[in-house]
């Protein structure tokens, strides 16, 4: 093979590329094998018609396609792979093929390439980090969770009241007939919670175990289109009613929820913990802003390709995603009222941003000689086996080398961003008079 012409215009490139006789035949004949399985000519049996024989009748070239996808893998690392100056992104097409007099192959072949990068500011950049503090009412509210956890019920002796459950049999009506989804026998309200529609848990509160009684509701206007707006009335029999009995907060409390045998040693870890846990979604955001703002002061014209090969990735983690909790993408985007295409497009503007932080990063390990060791390919491989409980040799198979080096070349590239970081306090919200 040798490449004729090699043109560059922005994103795209157009090669011509001269395919040797001996490769394209090579190419031509797998085709041919293959087809004449499914080809039938009289006087030969299924299967078994000459080459020589297919050709006369359907032209002297009727494998040469095939036969290009044959090779192609060849004409791809010859004509593409290896050219300096641009790396493909995606599929190249075939534009034009010529075929000489004396069977000499020409293709003309297009490619989106890799874009130009050229970097703005990405060390010392100014970037907001808030400050961590973990107020009294957190600290509370966690106490709350912990003795809800342990909380009991007790049947109440008295009438119902905000807070209270209800256990509750009821039907509505609709001018005197029951409507569809309007029943329920045996069912826990919480009171106050806001399950039901508006004004129908207050009409409990006061109600006794045993007592029944008519409840008018007014469903609201943006309800369900065969009930919004309408007045309807409810029968309802409360059978029984409870009451959440929450532990006193003491040094008992905190043996019984926890290691420690005073309440504020209890407050002390819970804070500790949640300034932990804060520091550290404080930090990953900085970071995250650290990258987005070098990402942001970038020049890059994105092929298509890079953002379409970013969304695959995307779609591909959210449909995962889904799967775990038992959707397929055509269901969730059905219920989300589009289909799969309007899906994509919801993405697409997260994905641009993605690619554009992609080749930022690779354009910034490109210029400061970013290089990764063995020693940190091994420490990798360790950190995964560890995380997945795999065994390093297991973790090799599953992970290209040369994936894993460029993680490592990004993940070094983020860090000279952030380390040259300056943190700087959160501007204060403009207040607006009304």
């Amino acid at each position: 093979m040798k490449i004729n012409s090699v043109e560059r215009n922005g994103n795209n490139a157009t090669i011509v590329v001269e395919i040797d006789k001996e490769l394209m035949e090579t190419g031509v004949n797998k085709a041919y094998m293959k087809a004449r399985k499914s080809i039938m000519i009289p006087g030969f049996r299924k299967g078994k018609a000459p080459r020589k024989m297919i050709e006369s009748m359907y032209g002297a070239h009727v494998f040469y396609e095939d036969g290009l996808e044959e090779i192609f893998p060849e004409i791809y690392d010859f004509a593409i792979a290896h050219q300096e100056g641009f790396k493909a992104v995606g599929r190249p097409n075939l534009t034009d093929m010529q075929i000489s007099d004396d069977n000499v192959v020409t293709l003309t072949l297009t490619t989106e390439v890799y874009p130009e990068v050229t970097l703005g500011q990405y060390k010392g950049l100014e970037v907001e980090k808030a400050e961590v503090t973990v107020s009294d009412d957190q600290v509370q509210a966690e106490l709350d969770r912990m003795a809800q956890n342990v909380a009991s019920t007790e049947t109440a002796d008295r009438p119902a009241q905000m807070g209270d459950t209800a256990n509750i049999d009821f039907e509505g009506f609709d001018n005197g007939v029951p409507f569809e989804g309007g029943k329920g026998d045996n069912f826990d309200l919480k009171l106050g919670s806001g399950s039901f529609v508006p004004g129908f848990e207050e009409q409990i509160v006061g109600m006794s175990a045993g007592e029944e009684k008519d409840i008018d509701i007014t469903f609201p206007e943006d309800y369900h289109k065969e009930l919004a707006g309408k007045a309807v009335v409810f029968h309802v029999k409360v059978n029984k009613v409870t009451v959440t009995v929450v532990p006193e907060m003491d040094d008992e409390f905190a043996k019984d929820v926890s290691e420690f045998d005073t309440l504020d040693a209890l407050k002390a870890d819970i804070r500790a913990k949640a300034l932990e846990k804060a520091e550290k979604n404080a930090q990953t955001n900085f970071e995250n802003a650290c990258v987005d703002k070098a990402a942001e002061n970038t020049t890059v014209d994105l092929p298509n390709a890079l953002i379409e090969r970013e969304l695959d990735v995307q779609m591909e983690r959210f449909a995962y995603q889904l799967q775990m909790g038992g959707y397929s993408m055509e269901q969730y985007a059905k219920m989300m009222g589009g289909d799969v295409t309007t899906m994509r497009n919801a993405f697409r503007p997260g994905a641009e941003k993605q690619a554009r932080i992609s080749v930022t990063l690779e354009k910034i390990a490109e210029v400061e000689n970013v290089t990764v060791t063995e020693e940190d390919i091994a420490a990798e491989i360790e950190s995964l086996a560890k995380q997945y409980e795999l065994e390093p040799e297991k973790v090799k198979e599953m992970v290209p080398a040369e994936e894993l080096n460029e993680s490592l070349k990004t993940r070094k590239a983020v860090q000279i961003i952030v380390d040259s970081a300056v943190a700087v306090a959160p501007k204060a919200e403009e207040k607006t008079e009304e």
